[in-house]
């Protein structure tokens, strides 16, 4: 009877007879349990599904409130929402999965590192979409009408997407665990030699964003710079071409340009004038004084003239000067010259009426009379 009783203890304390077959859901892979797991890629799926979804109705929603609007605002708004990648939105859900999963802590660790690095790359993509956004506002209906404006844009965005992304990579190195403090050094004393070398040529570089920036003039404006004048040809990345009123072609670096005082008769909305007439001093008194009221009145009666101020101006050499100041409403030169000549004919043709003469350098000479000399008596 002992031996059977020993057989029975051994046989109930032995664990193939022990250990019972577990049910599916119990089971355990990769120390998280199959419920675990289903319950995890569900809300993964669930997850991208339902990202996918807002980002598609958030697109909709604000493609209809775009088009009630004039601003250009929530265009960009719309890009920035477009630009939301599928890769970003997988990550994300896979990161909110995560918590119904039992992880190491080293994979917990990656899967953090991972989701920060789809999150910087996001970032660079917003990024990019916020440079091109600037560009766009800077040739705006300019497009056609400005070629070179277009040329250096791009250089423009190409600098600026270099710089979102070469930050992006700095960010995901430094997530990653590399020492980019070595790096940027290096960058950094790489980048000051290549402009020492190259100091002049990027001067002109920079000058020419400058230029494009900051719109001092554009393709076929008038300027004058220094003793030099001419209309703007082209706006390149070295060096600006003017066409001067002499038919020869000025070629001036974009450093110069910068560092210079440019007058640029394009941007006129008008054209002061000042000229000057004379009339003898054998004039009348009455005519003197009528003299500035019907200067006055030729100016008036011109079109397209604003009439300033018209004076008895001085007393000259030869002349009584008079003194008009207008403004000619188009800024045109030509525009001006076709004023200002209708403007003397009809200032001749008044004083002609009037009998006053218009005065012209003249000099009197006064002899004195010369008395004889005595004739010596004879001897």
């Amino acid at each position: 009877m002992k031996p059977f009783v020993l057989l029975l203890q051994a046989a109930v304390q032995d664990p193939a007879v022990d250990a019972a077959p577990l049910p599916f859901l119990e089971r355990v892979y990769a120390g998280t349990t199959a419920r675990d797991w289903i319950i995890a890629l569900c809300v993964f799926a669930g997850a991208v599904v339902l990202f996918g979804l807002l980002k598609r109705l958030t697109l909709l929603r604000l493609a209809k409130w775009a088009e009630r609007t004039e601003t250009d605002l929530d265009d960009l708004i719309v890009d920035l929402v477009r630009r939301t990648s599928r890769f970003y939105l997988i990550a994300l859900a896979a990161r909110l999965a995560s918590h119904w999963l039992v992880l190491s802590e080293t994979t917990h660790d990656w899967l953090t590192r991972a989701t920060i690095l789809a999150t910087f790359i996001q970032v660079g993509l917003w990024g990019v979409g916020l440079v091109q956004y600037g560009l766009a506002r800077l040739v705006k209906d300019r497009a056609q009408e400005d070629p070179i404006r277009t040329m250096g844009s791009s250089i423009l965005g190409m600098i600026g997407r270099g710089l979102v992304w070469i930050t992006v990579l700095l960010l995901c190195l430094s997530n990653l665990g590399v020492d980019v403090t070595a790096l940027i050094t290096g960058l950094g004393v790489g980048g000051i030699a290549v402009a020492l070398a190259l100091q002049n040529i990027l001067g002109d570089l920079f000058a020419s964003i400058t230029i494009l920036l900051d719109k001092p003039f554009v393709v076929g404006d008038a300027i004058q710079l220094g003793e030099f004048t001419g209309t703007v040809e082209q706006i390149g990345i070295k060096t600006t071409r003017l066409r001067s009123v002499n038919g020869e072609l000025i070629v001036v670096g974009n450093s110069d340009l910068v560092n210079s005082r440019i007058r640029n008769y394009k941007r006129l909305t008008e054209r002061r004038c000042v000229f000057t007439i004379g009339v003898t001093y054998s004039t009348r008194p009455e005519h003197l004084e009528a003299l500035p009221a019907i200067l006055a009145a030729c100016v008036e009666a011109t079109p397209e003239t604003r009439l300033d101020r018209a004076h008895f101006k001085s007393f000259g050499d030869w002349a009584l000067i008079f003194e008009v100041v207008f403004f000619s409403v188009r800024p045109e030169y030509n525009a001006m010259m076709d004023a200002q000549q209708a403007i003397n004919l009809k200032i001749k043709r008044r004083l002609s009426e009037l009998g006053v003469e218009m005065a012209f350098p003249t000099q009197t000479v006064i002899y004195a009379n010369s008395v004889a000399a005595p004739t010596p008596p004879a001897r």
